[in-house]
């Protein structure tokens, strides 16, 4: 079983290379490679998902080479969980992509490169997930980043091109500081494996620990866009295609969510910064809805609901218990997939009328019926609308935060529910000006093929699911959470059964 755990990362690299020697001849058959690669990806996921909730976690050492000397992977149930949700997220923005054909709509942006770059950024992500080392995990990152410059610039626009500077210098940015922080790990502890780090920061003292834990917040913060680290998200998001952007918001910052989650559960368990994630996550929470409420464009308006919601997930790993942790992973579950719905459904309505600004919009819910309960149904979900599942995620994040009882999570709580009521005003907003109020001059330009319908349908359902199999989830988002904080089995795991 765990020869399997290398292929989420290796699969979609030969696919990627593949395609790039096939180039722009056989469409098809390029379409046929991506789909295939990513449906064996999801299968693998889910394969190695079961089996680690069975049996424990796994561990592949690259090169037979055995930790901390070797690369690990890892597959644990927090690692697999995510996995096989940006599986499935990344299969059906791939098929959603095919059918919008952006090799006919735009002749300087040849499909050719859309393909291998997607391919890239999702081994760069399952790399992400699995990496057992500091120094992986930084190459993990940098393969996504490498495959996401190309689709956030994809085509060439000045708007696009302008995006991807301020995107590319944020990449940068959090990549030089993640090389600094991997430095003063090393200097520290003299290695780069994350169980064996974690064994060794116990004798070092505070003042270095808490130098390499700020470090390392630092760069996961910037690129989970938690304020004051969120400022480029808005602006960098909104001009990529429909597929990107959806795949962007839904995936790419939880990856740095993962790594905050990783983090604090493995190697700084109950520490001393604990409480700064606290107003982190409040003023992430607060910031980023304050800034949707505001806006006049549908995809700026998610994009900073976005970095709200962001702070949901740092606020459950700031209250450091298996409850708050297994909060965290399950809103993280169903955000990853109601948010990329959004922009895919924003990707229907642009496609459709040609624009994607309320003041030009109205009267889509007669245009336009099929977006319109599609929008419906994920909209009322992101807000948390019971009894669908992102009230559910919201409702775990509550208990744990009432449960601790202190006055900064009473205020945490509080700031959740304010949160949650100005996300509800903000799709309803939304529906209300581009759905239900007269049409004034909207015209519907193009159609949508059948394919993008039953992508973007598909990942509605899929959400769905999580309310329907709530039970389920929520029992594994527990076991995830207890697991993390028990650290041993991680470690051991990793490692062997001696401590060294």
């Amino acid at each position: 079983m765990s020869a399997l755990i290398c292929l989420p990362v290796v699969l979609p690299l030969l696919a990627a290379a593949l395609k790039l020697a096939i180039g722009q001849r056989l469409s098809r058959l390029q379409s046929l490679i991506s789909v295939v690669t990513l449906i064996v990806v999801l299968a693998i996921a889910i394969v190695l998902a079961v089996a680690v909730d069975r049996d424990g976690t796994l561990v592949a050492q690259a090169g037979g080479w055995a930790a901390p000397m070797g690369i690990s992977l890892v597959a644990d149930r927090l690692s697999t969980l995510m996995l096989a949700v940006s599986a499935a997220v990344t299969l059906a923005v791939m098929v959603y992509s095919i059918a919008q054909d952006f090799a006919d709509q735009d002749e300087t942006a040849p499909l050719s490169i859309f393909h291998p770059a997607f391919l890239v950024m999702v081994a760069g992500v399952s790399d992400a997930f699995l990496a057992g080392d500091l120094f992986n995990l930084f190459v993990g990152f940098e393969i996504l980043l490498s495959g996401s410059y190309v689709l956030l610039t994809f085509g060439g626009t000045e708007s696009r091109v302008r995006a991807g500077a301020t995107y590319a210098v944020m990449g940068l940015t959090s990549s030089l500081l993640f090389l600094i922080a991997i430095a003063v790990t090393y200097a520290a502890t003299g290695t780069m494996s994350m169980a064996h780090i974690a064994e060794r920061f116990d004798g070092l003292p505070l003042a270095i620990k808490l130098l390499v834990e700020l470090t390392l917040l630092l760069v996961f913060g910037v690129k989970a866009a938690v304020f004051p680290m969120s400022a480029w998200l808005p602006d960098s998001y909104p001009t990529a295609p429909a597929p990107a952007t959806a795949v962007f918001a839904g995936l790419l910052t939880k990856v740095g969510v993962y790594s905050i989650i990783r983090l604090e559960s493995l190697l700084f368990p109950g520490g001393p910064v604990a409480s700064l994630l606290q107003w982190v996550a409040l003023a992430t929470m607060l910031v980023g809805i304050c800034g949707a409420i505001v806006q006049s464009d549908i995809k700026r308006l998610l994009s900073f609901t976005l970095v709200s919601h962001i702070g949901y997930l740092v606020f459950g790993v700031s209250l450091a218990t298996p409850h708050a942790l297994a909060g965290s992973v399950f809103y993280a579950v169903h955000h990853i997939t109601v948010q990329t719905s959004l922009f895919l459904i924003v990707g229907l309505i642009e496609r459709r009328t040609g624009t994607t600004s309320l003041d030009r919009l109205g009267g889509l819910a007669k245009l336009t019926p099929a977006i319109a309960v599609l929008f419906f149904v994920s909209a009322i979900n992101l807000a948390g609308i019971p009894p669908l599942s992102g009230f559910i995620g919201k409702l775990g994040l509550l208990q744990a935060g009432l449960a601790d009882g202190g006055d900064s999570e009473l205020i945490l709580v509080g700031g959740l529910l304010l949160t949650s009521l100005l996300t509800l005003y903000a799709v309803a907003r939304v529906w209300n000006r581009a759905f239900w109020r007269p049409s004034k001059s909207v015209e519907l330009v193009e159609s949508v093929p059948a394919p993008m319908w039953a992508a973007t349908a598909g990942l509605v359902a899929l959400a769905l699911s999580f309310t329907v199999f709530a039970g389920p989830l929520s029992g594994l988002a527990e076991r995830t959470g207890a697991e993390l904080l028990a650290r041993q089995p991680y470690i051991t795991a990793v490692l062997g059964g001696e401590g060294r």
